[in-house]
């Protein structure tokens, strides 16, 4: 998996194509929680679940039908007034996509047994052909090591400076229609 810096970024990058006036602190909190959501599964360890189980890590959980179910949930949730709106739309969209990126970036690391992007409809795990992110250490002490600065710095290279060049685009494109 990337680290949970590298998700929360990612949907941060995402979130900067939301028009200004959807974006507040709980939109940025909720990005956030579900770019991270996802890894939820890890307590599956510790109750005995194999990795490559359905509920097992990178299983359904990072699924597409995951994503979807928890954009609708977080925006039913919290957004209820504006659900069946532009609005709720975009953010049902949005929240859908800044939990499937975390599933993305999974399948972009060098470790793991992939994802299920497809469950429950498909049990393989899948990669990306190209994994240049470093598979980040499960548990916060492996996290500050020689291993975790590694992720770091791959994170950095392949998720940081692309998703602010990104924002920096989205910046000059916006002032220019001013």
């Amino acid at each position: 998996m990337a680290s949970a810096f590298g998700h929360a970024f990612a949907a941060i990058a995402l979130g900067t194509s939301v028009p200004k006036t959807y974006r507040s602190v709980k939109f940025w909190i909720l990005a956030t929680i579900c770019s991270i959501l996802p890894d939820a599964d890890v307590i599956g360890f510790s109750l005995g679940i194999p990795y490559e189980s359905f509920w097992g890590h990178r299983g359904f959980s990072h699924s597409l039908l995951a994503a979807l179910i928890i954009g609708v949930l977080i925006t039913l949730i919290f957004y209820s007034t504006t659900l069946f709106s532009r609005k709720g739309i975009l953010l049902i969209l949005f929240f859908t996509l800044a939990t499937a990126s975390h599933a993305v970036l999974d399948a972009m690391t060098t470790g793991g047994l992939g994802v299920a992007f497809f469950s429950p409809w498909e049990d393989t795990r899948h990669f990306f052909d190209w994994r240049p992110i470093q598979v980040s250490p499960i548990g916060i002490e492996n996290f500050f090591s020689a291993w975790g600065l590694r992720v770091i710095l791959s994170e950095l290279i392949y998720i940081f400076i692309p998703g602010t060049i990104y924002i920096l685009i989205l910046y000059i494109i916006r002032r220019q229609k001013k």
